[in-house]
């Protein structure tokens, strides 16, 4: 049985599951601290956050007897991180808060420590508010032009605003690892064809022994 049905499962090794699992985990402590539990928003980023691990598991269970719905199943997990993305993006504009650049020194140091969990990013979001704070005061008080811009601090780079660009910069990684992750997939397809065809492969054989 093994020639027909290859390995599968073991979605818990994929660094997308991973990234995608810590996103779901955060999210929902997202909405908790800075969204209203009132609001459809709530419910539509927690789905989605959701969606995207369930899928990526549910291909990888699937992948045993359809490659095709691997396929299918990843690529909906992708989409799902896309809407999420969006809400967060929303979520920023419509608090009038700054979308951080992919190179800001507070989005560096977090992909530095490369958090693993949810406690882990919590730090990571106190240590950059307490960072800006503290620049804040640096700025008053000297003329030092060593500071750098990038770096300055600004009253957007609150908890909520550092949260919301912390989980972009997980979902941007995500959403990476899953575009290569089904690239692959179809190159397998490709090369190796589908349940299919291999189980038409193993009844061949067995009939020519």
């Amino acid at each position: 049985m093994s020639e027909l049905i290859g390995k599968h499962g073991g979605y818990r090794n994929l660094l997308s599951f991973q990234v995608s699992q810590l996103i779901y985990d955060i999210t929902v402590r997202f909405v908790e601290k800075y969204i209203s539990k009132f609001s459809r928003t709530t419910d539509q980023m927690v789905q989605a956050a959701r969606s995207g691990v369930q899928n990526i598991a549910e291909g990888s269970q699937a992948s045993a007897t359809s490659k095709k719905t691997e396929i299918r199943l990843t690529q909906v997990a992708r989409a799902s991180l896309e809407e999420l993305k969006l809400d967060y993006e929303d979520f920023l504009r419509q608090k009038n808060l700054f979308t951080l650049d992919a190179k800001h020194p507070a989005l560096l140091r977090l992909k530095q420590l490369k958090p693993k969990t949810v406690e882990q990013f919590a730090q990571w979001v106190a240590g950059e508010h307490q960072h800006s704070v503290d620049l804040q005061r640096q700025s008053r008080t000297s003329t030092d032009l060593s500071l750098s811009v990038s770096d300055s601090p600004c009253k957007s780079l609150s908890s909520p605003c550092l949260a919301a660009n912390g989980v972009l910069s997980l979902l941007n990684l995500a959403c990476y690892l899953l575009d290569r992750q089904v690239e692959r997939l179809a190159t397998d397809f490709e090369n190796e064809g589908g349940f299919a065809e291999k189980m038409y492969k193993v009844r061949k054989k067995k009939r020519n022994y």
